[in-house]
């Protein structure tokens, strides 16, 4: 194929080179009624290039296939049989993805550490959790992903399974052995889901983790927003084989997706495909390159303790993604909230993670040696700074030891998150089961999800966490005083 097109662009070029007056949506007609101000900060240009697809960037019709091209050529760049353009996030595809391959009732396998989007997929989908629990590292206090062993055993407990969810690379930039998950659901008969969202990048050079399509999962969900060079809410679904119905993927994602697509989603995708075909080995090479260099530098500081693949040759993940900068904070005594606090306010450095333990960054094809040089002396800096501030001391946060973050599931989540619920002060709520999803964030992993019983460990490890700094946007009550819980009938 000729990955030196870019259908969407190109659409998008000639729409604007005609100078197509539209009666339709968008209502400030390609900038003529934006206001200046905002204009001012976004560009004029985001306005000109937000136009709709049907007699827009297409006709009617779609006659042309703009998308369609956009499309194939996306799969062919992958290496997957069909491909489909998302603007609603992986969050959404996600959900999609879950709806395409069980429906409410039925039993998936999923990876416990999921990112939050999987369990309210849970919620809406109605299906049946069955719960796949990472391998837990109790001395970085991080979860990596199940190993084959685990999804079989899960299979062969629940043989009326219809697929399973795996996560991988996960936040952290560690990475599952999907080969080896692949061949176990395949053998079940099932297919393998991947949420790949951090992933986008890895078909573009040897030196990365395997691509979930390369090692046989069904369907793959890319963020390419995340590690790629899209803009936000960019999402793409890959598939192969015949155990996930395309027909059936592009129906679940019509019940769920918008209506109103961007068409600067669609050309941002369109035209990342073609940078990475055309020159993606040669700028991953030098961000790979970029990368050593400042995991080596960052280990040569004073409390830093940069992650590497002494976690891969320790069995505790299969590969481990070399762009993704992950420094334990901890030999600084402080935690990685702070140290996340203190970069922006000092710095003017934004990471892409924090916890209790540790930061995260991610380096890209984006990188240049100003934001290497710019890194590397906010990270000196903060060696070097005194613990007043936002480095001052906090309460300590009483992490749980990682059996203890198994919770026993009383309820399917659905049942649990639309039943009768109440809350419940912190000091009472041992023993109840959670009405609601409790998921520090980032990177937004639950800790509590629907259903679940809520035990002393995790309430210590939550109210301690706050006290701390810890953020959790989406309890009932942030400041968990109190516990949305299934209200009693007795």
């Amino acid at each position: 194929m000729d990955h030196s097109r870019a259908p969407v662009l190109e659409a998008l070029e000639d729409f604007r080179r005609r100078g197509d007056i539209v009666y339709g949506p968008p209502g400030h007609k390609q900038g003529r009624g934006a206001d200046p101000r905002v204009a001012e900060v976004v560009g004029q240009d985001v306005f000109r290039s937000d136009v709709l697809l049907l007699n827009g960037l297409d006709d009617r019709r779609e006659s042309q296939g703009v998308l369609d091209q956009a499309q194939e050529l996306m799969a062919d760049a992958v290496g997957a049989e069909r491909a489909f353009f998302s603007t609603c996030g992986s969050s959404l595809s996600v959900k999609t993805a879950m709806l395409a391959v069980a429906g409410p009732g039925e039993k998936l396998l999923l990876s416990r550490n999921a990112h939050k989007s999987v369990i309210a997929a849970v919620v809406v989908n109605g299906v049946e959790p069955i719960w796949v629990h990472p391998k837990f590292d109790g001395e970085r206090h991080m979860a990596h992903p199940p190993e084959p062993d685990d999804v079989r055993a899960k299979l062969e407990e629940h043989p009326d399974a219809k697929g399973m969810l795996l996560i991988t690379p996960t936040d952290w930039g560690t990475c599952a052995n999907v080969r080896g998950v692949a061949e176990v659901c395949h053998a079940a008969g099932v297919p393998l889901i991947v949420d790949e969202a951090w992933g986008a990048h890895l078909p573009f050079h040897p030196d990365l983790p395997v691509w979930g399509i390369d090692a046989g999962a069904d369907l793959v969900v890319t963020s390419v927003h995340k590690m790629g060079g899209a803009i936000e809410q960019s999402s793409v679904f890959h598939l192969q084989h015949d155990r996930v119905s395309p027909e059936v993927l592009k129906q679940r994602e019509d019940l769920l997706g918008t209506t109103s697509a961007s068409s600067l989603v669609y050309a941002t995708l369109d035209g990342w495909r073609r940078q990475m075909v055309e020159h993606g080995r040669e700028l991953l090479g030098g961000a790979l390159l970029r990368a050593e260099r400042v995991r080596k530098a960052a280990a040569g500081l004073p409390g830093l303790a940069p992650m590497g693949d002494e976690v891969v040759t320790a069995g505790l993940a299969a590969e481990l993604d070399p762009l993704k900068i992950v420094i334990d904070v901890r030999g600084l005594g402080v935690s990685g909230m702070q140290a996340a606090e203190w970069l922006r306010q000092e710095r003017h450095v934004d990471v892409g993670g924090s916890d209790t333990c540790r930061i995260s960054l991610s380096i890209t094809h984006a990188d240049d040696d100003t934001t290497e040089r710019v890194l590397l002396d906010a990270l000196q800096a903060l060696t070097e700074a005194d613990r007043t501030g936002p480095l001052a001391p906090r309460p300590a946060v009483r992490l749980p030891q990682p059996p203890a973050l198994e919770l026993e599931q009383a309820r399917r989540p659905r049942d649990a998150f639309f039943g009768e619920a109440e809350h419940v002060a912190a000091k009472d709520v041992v023993g109840r089961i959670s009405a609601e999803t409790i998921s520090p964030y980032p990177p937004g992993v639950p800790v509590v999800t629907p259903g679940e019983v809520i035990t002393a460990e995790v309430v210590d490890y939550l109210r301690s966490g706050i006290a701390h700094g810890l953020l959790i946007p989406d309890a009932a009550d942030p400041t968990l005083e109190t516990f949305r819980v299934v209200a009693r009938t007795d």
